[in-house]
């Protein structure tokens, strides 16, 4: 990507997500985009982040710590968005504030004892296989809510909302009914745990206008930001 390119993908972006956001009778700065930086270097990254990207995606423990160290002089919010091995754990607590993908019990144990160690809270994010497919990480639909509960209980962990991955589909629309899913299951929790602010991280370059259209307040968006992986 040119340096030109650089300079205009952030601003088209910004002006998709206040499109959607206008279009769903949403208010401005509702959400968070998170830039899907799994193999951008940190190089490529910093003008995104002088320009306003303070949030990054890593797929990977050692990638992101990598990244981290380059970057260190920026302040950014470093989520976790891939797929985490309890063996992790401890890696993931000491690099990353917000972790997109527990799905299930074992891992939120390991959670839980890296952070209590590390005398941190960290911030997590409950993925759900809306797609009830099994190539995909994430928990049933009818595992959430005892998840939701197990994960509640631990003092280190703030459950802070939802994630999902849907089936892949190039039509955005064809996936507007998991966005949806994803946001009656969030208003479900809200009703059975009385949680005020649940966040809803789903949609990527391809579908996250609908996702904003179906309640996203956090989106993750590589490609569209900088451009086809190589």
């Amino acid at each position: 990507m040119t340096d030109a390119g650089i300079a205009e993908t952030l601003p088209q972006i910004q002006q998709r997500i206040a499109a959607a956001l206008q279009k769903s009778g949403r208010s401005s700065g509702s959400v968070t985009l998170i830039g899907a930086s799994k193999t951008i270097s940190a190089e490529r990254l910093r003008p995104f982040v002088q320009n306003g990207l303070t949030n990054l995606g890593e797929n990977y423990i050692q990638e992101g710590q990598t990244k981290q160290v380059d970057l260190a002089d920026l302040d950014i919010c470093w989520h976790f968005i891939g797929a985490l091995q309890s063996n992790k754990a401890k890696q993931a607590v000491a690099h990353f504030g917000w972790i997109h993908s527990v799905d299930r019990i074992s891992l939120i144990k390991a959670l839980e004892k890296e952070a209590a160690l590390a005398d941190k809270v960290i911030k997590v994010l409950l993925q759900v296989n809306v797609g009830d497919e099994s190539s995909k990480a994430g928990c049933r639909v009818d595992e959430l809510e005892q998840l939701a509960a197990f994960c509640q209980e631990q003092p280190h962990l703030q459950m802070r909302g939802l994630m999902c991955l849907p089936p892949y589909n190039e039509n955005a629309e064809a996936t507007r009914k998991y966005f949806s899913s994803l946001r009656e299951l969030r208003d479900r929790l809200k009703s059975t745990f009385g949680a005020e602010q649940i966040e809803l991280s789903m949609g990527m370059s391809h579908d996250f206008d609908v996702a904003i259209e179906e309640g996203a307040t956090m989106i993750r968006v590589g490609t569209a930001l900088f451009g086809a992986r190589v």
